[in-house]
């Protein structure tokens, strides 16, 4: 099982059962690349927990042309995120169910486990390793400076493999305020 948190990234965890909604396939040509949020993750920042592998968890926030690459999120400024992206191993190990928490900074598992989600998503139960695409339900996800992802269930595996998580909206800085109160 893997648990991911990034102030403005993922969080994983998982076992059960489920079949997905507000999906689609992508194609790599579909226009991921162009509103990719993957520049704009704060990566030093990003937090993964119950990893197999000690800071494997990164490795699956990487950016579009290497999703297949086996090398995760706390953003540099404001976001607001339209979809998330993920490629899991077919079978088991695949994450049955993702839940997002956003600007929740000290969530944890247990918080997790009894916070509700400002969003739940049941995922494709076997996509064979290719990009599932959720959308988000914009409104919610306005201003986003910390996304955890909480994988909290897989279709009966003994531990949840995601390859890629990609992330897609838009991006604005946050200015700095001078000593006035101004804008810079």
């Amino acid at each position: 099982m893997s648990h991911c948190h990034d102030e403005a990234h993922g969080h994983g965890h998982g076992h059960s059962h489920g079949h997905g909604h507000d999906h689609d396939h992508e194609s790599p040509d579909a226009g991921l690349v162009h509103e990719s949020l993957y520049k704009k993750i704060d990566h030093d920042n990003v937090i993964c927990m119950n990893e197999a592998v000690p800071n494997s968890g990164k490795s699956v926030l990487k950016p579009w042309h290497e999703k297949m690459d086996d090398t995760i999120v706390q953003f540099t400024g404001l976001v607001k995120l339209k979809s998330i992206s993920i490629i899991a191993e077919p079978g088991e190990s695949a994450p049955s169910k993702m839940k997002a928490y956003v600007n929740k900074d000290d969530l944890d598992f247990d918080g997790a486990a009894s916070t509700d989600p400002i969003q739940e998503w049941d995922l494709v139960e076997d996509s064979r390793g290719q990009v599932a695409e959720y959308n988000t339900r914009v409104a919610r996800f306005n201003n986003v400076r910390n996304l955890t992802l909480y994988f909290s269930e897989n279709f009966g595996g003994d531990t949840t493999k995601i390859s890629f998580i990609g992330l897609k909206g838009e991006f604005s800085e946050v200015r700095a305020m001078s000593a006035s109160g101004s804008n810079r």
